[in-house]
Parts: C-alpha cells; structure tokens; sequence
C-alpha cells in the first residue's frame, strides 16, 4: 500500500507524516528503505517538539545518511521545500548565472581559438626543427639467383639492369648469386 505524503514543509504534511509514525520507526517496514529516503529528503528541516515521532524518525534517518554520505550537503535545491528553499534559491540562481557566464570558456564542437592555433604552430615549428634532415635515397639489395647452373649470369644481370626508373642508379654486382646494390 502507498503512503502519499504532500507539502511536508508545512504543518498540515508534517502531520499527516507524524500520524502515519506513530508506534514505527520507518515509514514503511522494519528497517530503513528508499521510502525513508524520499521523504527524509522532502522534509526541510528537523521537525520541531509538537510533531515528536517525526522529529525522532529525522534524528534516525539523519545519523543514517551522515554515517554513510559525510559532508554537508550543497548545491541542490528541491521545489516546493518551503522557506528553506526559497532562501537557499536566491544564491543558486545566482550560482546558475555565474556558471552560465562561465560556459563561453567551455568549447563543446571542438572549434579552434586563436591561442589554439599558435600553440599548434608552435608545435609544429618545434616537430620540423627537431627533425634529421633526410638525404632522400633508399639503398636496396636485390638478391637474384638462377634457375640452374646452366643460366647464363651475364644475361641475367644484362636482364636486371634493363630495368630504368627515375632516381634508381645501379651499383655492384656479385656475380655467383648477382647481388645488386640499387640506390634509389
């Protein structure tokens, strides 16, 4: 069966709660639930002597969620809490505009700044002086070796160096197995 509890920021809901613990500890069952929960975090405040079951079920669930969430709770506001939120609205809504003005520091399409664009220039002025200068040749081995004994090598090597590309330049052969050194 569900308990609806409404405007327990007020006398009338602070009531209809200490009616409902009368002669129990939680709201609903032997031990503390969700329930207890939900309705610990719409109570505003500690509920004052003229309601003593509702004030010793806050005492209760208090020292619970202290004991397992230190700290004192910010930042959060509940709507409809009474005049404790009404107080606590005023420095969050402030607290609201000030993180709204904050917002054109946060670049969330990943747009580049100016600052982003020296410090990339930066970079790569750094990458390309730190770099070796490359002499811009390869050196290959070709390594070609006959079908038998019978091939004629200086055919073979004839056959090899027929093969011209811009940059490549021959070098030494070998000529039991016909290595080449080729220098592109």
């Amino acid at each position: 069966m569900a308990v609806t509890f409404a405007d327990l920021h007020t006398a009338d809901g602070l009531k209809a709660l200490e009616q409902h613990l009368a002669g129990k500890t939680y709201v609903s069952g032997d031990a503390i639930s969700k329930d207890d929960i939900k309705v610990f975090a719409a109570v505003p405040s500690k509920p004052g002597a003229e309601f003593p079951n509702a004030a010793r079920w806050y005492d209760t669930i208090a020292a619970v969620v202290a004991a397992r969430f230190p700290g004192k709770a910010t930042g959060v506001n509940l709507p409809g809490a009474g005049a404790a939120s009404t107080a606590a609205a005023a420095p969050a809504a402030e607290a609201a505009k000030d993180a709204d003005d904050d917002d054109d520091d946060l670049d969330l399409f990943g747009d580049e700044t100016e600052e982003d664009k020296k410090a990339a220039e930066e970079r790569v002025a750094t990458k390309a002086s730190s770099k070796k200068k490359e002499s811009g040749k390869s050196s290959v081995l070709l390594d070609v070796k006959p079908w038998d004994d019978e091939t004629d090598m200086k055919k073979l090597e004839e056959a090899v160096r027929s093969v011209q590309m811009e940059g490549l330049t021959w070098g030494a052969c070998k000529h039991h197995t016909l290595l080449f050194l080729c220098v592109c």
